[in-house]
């Protein structure tokens, strides 16, 4: 299947909304929340037409999507560029075709297109600065066969997550981190 054929398969916005049974209120906190300040703006224009469709990888689970998918949409809306989310769990061909270090299933995945389907640039699943703030909080905990282990892991996602929601200098690293790879497109 080309890509043009999965662009066609997934889901609008809305409909990738409509279907989302987890994080709906914490993506629509960050979109409502999020804009892309006028460097950004002015980066973006100079970007127009070079690409006008978006494949996102995506599942309504994910922490780093309800941070990243907000985002995309608002350099989407910028570029107007039409963007179709694709679930993962049930479209494994497409995701094993953009593993992150050549193994993991890590998502989202924001694959820009072409008109006739030509690959321009792919970003995900995270920003430096966000996969930095993971690392760090990763390193504090303890060891996999410890008793508190799990517990420990439960806090370490809702940290994650509150940042996401709160930290908006973190908004803008991805959303800078988009514009770059744009910038780099094929």
């Amino acid at each position: 299947m080309n890509l043009i054929d999965w662009f066609q398969k997934g889901l609008t916005y809305e409909e990738y909304k409509a279907q989302m049974k987890v994080n709906l209120d914490e993506m629509n906190l960050i979109y409502e929340k999020f804009e892309l300040d006028e460097q950004q703006k002015s980066e973006l224009t100079a970007l127009k037409g070079r690409t006008s469709k978006v494949i996102v990888l995506t599942e309504d689970w994910c922490g780093d999507a309800l941070m990243n998918n907000p985002i995309l949409m608002k350099i989407a809306k910028e570029l107007n560029l039409d963007v179709r989310f694709v679930l993962r769990d049930s479209n494994l061909e497409l995701m094993d075709q953009y593993l992150t270090n050549g193994t993991a299933r890590s998502i989202p995945i924001f694959v820009f297109i072409d008109g006739e389907g030509n690959e321009k640039a792919v970003w995900g699943p995270r920003a430096s600065e966000a996969q930095n703030l993971v690392d760090t909080l990763r390193s504090e905990l303890p060891p996999k066969d410890a008793e508190d282990f799990e517990e420990k892991q439960k806090e370490l996602y809702k940290k994650i997550k509150q940042t996401y929601l709160e930290d908006q200098n973190l908004w803008h690293s991805v959303a800078n981190s988009i514009i770059s790879k744009l910038k780099n497109e094929k």
